[in-house]
C-alpha cells in the first residue's frame, strides 16, 4: 500500500513540474512567485507554452496609498505565451485571480518576452505584463484592477537570473481607489 502511494504522490508532483521559481525584494516589499510549466510531463502541449503559477506580495504602506495595515496580495494565474518567429520575441495571454482584504478580482492580460540579441555576452531579457479587471470581473468590494510590470533580466549562470523590474498595481474599491504597490525591485528567478 506504502508502495502505491508512493508511486501515486511521485506521478502527481511530476505531473506539476515547477519551470521557476522567484524572489523580488525592495527596502520594504517581498514578493514570492511559482510558475508550473504545463508541458513538461503532458506530451499534448509544448513545452515553455503554458504556465500555471501563484505570487504572494507582502507590501509596505510606503509603497501604497493605503497608510496603516496594508494586507498581503495573493494571487493564482494562468499563461500561454509563444514564440513569435525566430527573432527572440514571445507573446501571451493570461488570467489571474487575485485576493487582498475584502478585494478579489479576475483581470486578464498580455504579456510579451524580448531576448536582447546581443552576442558573446550573457543572455538577457526584457519582460512586460498589463492585466486589467473591469468592474464586471472585480468582486467583494472591488470596483475594477489595473496591473503592470516591466523587468530586465541577466542570466547569471544557467537557469539562474538576476531581476530589475518595476510593478504597479491598483486595487480600486467602489467607495476609493487605491494604488496597492508602485514600486522598484531586485530579485532572483531559478529555472528548473
Amino acid at each position: 500500500m506504502l508502495k502505491k502511494l508512493s508511486v501515486l504522490a511521485f506521478c502527481a508532483v511530476s505531473s506539476f513540474a515547477m519551470h521557476n521559481a522567484e524572489i523580488n525584494i525592495n527596502d520594504t516589499d517581498l514578493e514570492i512567485g511559482l510558475n508550473f510549466d504545463m508541458g513538461q510531463f503532458n506530451d499534448a502541449i509544448k513545452p515553455e507554452t503554458m504556465f500555471l503559477g501563484a505570487k504572494f506580495l507582502n507590501g509596505d504602506e510606503s509603497n501604497s496609498d493605503v497608510t496603516e495595515n496594508l494586507d498581503p496580495f495573493y494571487e493564482v494565474n494562468f499563461l500561454s505565451m509563444h514564440a513569435i518567429g525566430n527573432q527572440g520575441m514571445s507573446l501571451g495571454m493570461g488570467v489571474k485571480f487575485n485576493h487582498t482584504q475584502d478585494f478579489s478580482s479576475l483581470p486578464l492580460g498580455l504579456e510579451a518576452a524580448y531576448k536582447l540579441p546581443i552576442q558573446n555576452l550573457v543572455p538577457m531579457r526584457l519582460h512586460g505584463a498589463l492585466y486589467f479587471a473591469p468592474k464586471s470581473l472585480a468582486f467583494s468590494d472591488g470596483d475594477n484592477y489595473l496591473e503592470y510590470r516591466i523587468d530586465y533580466n541577466i542570466e547569471i549562470i544557467p537557469h539562474g537570473n538576476l531581476v530589475l523590474g518595476y510593478r504597479h498595481i491598483e486595487t480600486n474599491y467602489q467607495v476609493a481607489d487605491f494604488n496597492y504597490n508602485s514600486s522598484v525591485y531586485f530579485g532572483f528567478k531559478i529555472g528548473f
